[in-house]
């Protein structure tokens, strides 16, 4: 696995361990003195780009506080619980059906359906080993390089039987730009299908087949964005939308580890081009 290869370069720079990995994904190497890609970018703002804020806007427990805040409980999911380890969570006082999920990874995530049926030990697998997960050390994610990995338990959205898709709408210069809907991927069929803002498809899709409609809280979402992306070059805000109502799942500042060989390089260009790195290195 590439990861693991990467290992043995943790003694690295930050900017040689990225030129490195960005090499080993695309075959190519990566120009940090004028990016053009969008890939390109999300690694240049890696190295350049280190608020300390971010760390806040990560935590997916801290990012709560803050849009409650910003815009009102009402666009968060509601949370039971936060720990420090597995051991500590009292399942006796958690409702029938829950999600639990890690605070600084994407892929701690365990939804429980009916805790008659709730497998505990696997449970405790999959969060144990996310607990352990690290994306500064692994992808020099900054953003995540101080984060306390923690367990939150949240409300599961919608039916019990049924995924629910979820919409990223990127952001560039404080201004939401497109949106993906990633679908399926809890069967391992994942579609990757984009939108501009007036719900037409943009050919960055993973599938001929263009069957979403438009959330009925598009617009909302939209307004939410130019609240909670107005101080970033780029953010992706993340929303899932249950009954006509929008809900923040994460925000996220560097979207597949600045490393999507998904979209074709034409994609990545045009992405590219919606944010200036020049103007971040006059401020």
């Amino acid at each position: 696995k590439i990861w693991d290869w990467l290992k043995m370069y943790k003694n690295l720079s930050d900017k040689e361990y990225l030129s490195k990995m960005y090499y080993c994904c695309f075959g190519k190497k990566i120009n940090f003195d004028d990016p053009k890609t969008f890939n390109e970018k999300i690694q240049w703002l890696k190295l350049n780009d280190r608020r300390s804020e971010y760390t806040l806007f990560v935590d997916k427990y801290e990012v709560k506080n803050i849009i409650s805040k910003q815009l009102g409980e009402e666009f968060i999911v509601p949370t039971y619980g936060v720990w420090n380890y597995f051991e500590e969570i009292d399942f006796s006082v958690l409702p029938n059906q829950f999600v639990l999920k890690t605070t600084h990874d994407s892929g701690g995530v365990v939804i429980c359906r009916d805790k008659r049926t709730f497998d505990l030990n696997k449970a405790k697998k999959i969060i144990n080993h996310s607990l352990k997960n690290n994306y500064y050390e692994y992808r020099r994610e900054w953003p995540y390089k101080n984060v306390k990995p923690r367990i939150i338990a949240e409300m599961l959205l919608g039916s019990a039987d049924q995924e629910i898709d979820d919409y990223k709408v990127h952001c560039f210069n404080g201004e939401p730009v497109f949106v993906l809907i990633c679908s399926g991927r809890a069967q391992r069929s994942a579609e990757y299908i984009y939108y501009d803002l007036n719900w037409n498809e943009l050919p960055y899709s993973n599938t001929e087949s263009s069957h979403f409609s438009k959330p009925s809280s598009f617009s909302e979402m939209i307004d939410v964005c130019k609240i909670v992306a107005k101080d970033f070059p780029f953010v992706r805000v993340d929303f899932y939308e249950v009954m006509g109502r929008p809900y923040i799942g994460e925000l996220t500042f560097v979207p597949a580890g600045g490393l999507d060989n998904t979209i074709p390089y034409e994609a990545d260009v045009e992405i590219g081009k919606m944010f200036d790195v020049e103007k971040l290195e006059k401020c």
